[in-house]
């Protein structure tokens, strides 16, 4: 597995990270068929697997149901192995979303996840937007909050997981990391992981695969730019990309991980 500097935060990760909403939500999900969260066992192997693969970095957020908790059993005993993402600003209850980005609710998400991870750190939190904050004033206040997590030594780098080119240009200004979708169909955050090469800032990679919808193949990926074999194609493309760190593939099959690792020359 290759690995790859995240921007200036002094950490190296994994060039595919494992996305894990799966892991523990599976209301308001946007993959074909919806998804049906793993049992404990399946769970299990699947994280297994990643670091049989040499992934090292994992994505997760409160608004991905029980999906930290989870992972905070799952990963005891083998911490120092990982690189966890998680974020502050959305939860997910009752199959809605509702949005806090204040600072005493960024304070108290991160210290929440952590008390589920089960850790006194995470390597990195990302501010989950609602496509509002990102432009909004209010996004200061939120950053100067994660500014003083920072330096309390409960995380290490954070940054924002954006919806707009504007917003992720922003995010660049005070941020170590940004999250932005990029597959052959969506190109416009180009210009911010430009950018961010320039700034030397984390870039991590989210929709790589359209939420799944490239690995449907068939016509309607072709027309969107997919090509006959659309995840080789857009793993490839977005790993390819000059100022990418990582790509977050989201999967409860150990299976379908393996094989996007060897998609892009890996196990």
């Amino acid at each position: 597995m290759e690995m790859r500097p995240l921007g200036s935060t002094g950490l190296v990760v994994s060039v595919i990270g494992l996305g894990t909403v799966k892991l523990g939500r599976d209301q308001g999900v946007k993959y074909p068929g919806g998804t049906r969260i793993p049992t404990d066992d399946e769970a299990r192997s699947l994280i297994k697997s990643a670091a049989d693969l040499g992934i090292t970095l994992i994505d997760t957020a409160p608004a991905y149901g029980t999906s930290e908790a989870r992972l905070g059993a799952m990963l005891a005993g083998q911490r120092e192995r990982w690189t966890i993402v998680t974020k502050v600003g959305e939860e997910f209850e009752g199959g809605v979303s509702r949005f806090d980005f204040s600072a005493a609710a960024v304070r108290a998400s991160v210290e929440r996840s952590l008390a589920r991870l089960r850790t006194d750190r995470v390597e990195c939190v990302l501010i989950h937007s609602d496509g509002v904050i990102e432009n909004s004033p209010g996004f200061d206040e939120t950053i100067d909050e994660l500014e003083k997590l920072k330096a309390r030594g409960l995380i290490r780098s954070f940054g924002a997981s954006t919806k707009s080119v504007s917003g992720g240009l922003r995010s660049l200004d005070r941020c170590d990391v940004v999250m932005v979708t990029l597959n052959l169909a969506a190109k416009d955050d180009l210009q911010v992981i430009a950018e961010a090469k320039k700034r030397n800032k984390g870039v991590l990679i989210k929709k790589a695969l359209a939420s799944g919808h490239a690995a449907v193949g068939g016509a309607g990926a072709g027309a969107a730019g997919f090509g006959p074999d659309p995840v080789v194609a857009s793993l490839r493309f977005a790993i390819g990309t000059p100022g990418v760190s990582s790509v977050i593939v989201g999967t409860t099959s150990p299976v379908h991980l393996a094989e996007n690792c060897r998609d892009i020359g890996g196990e």
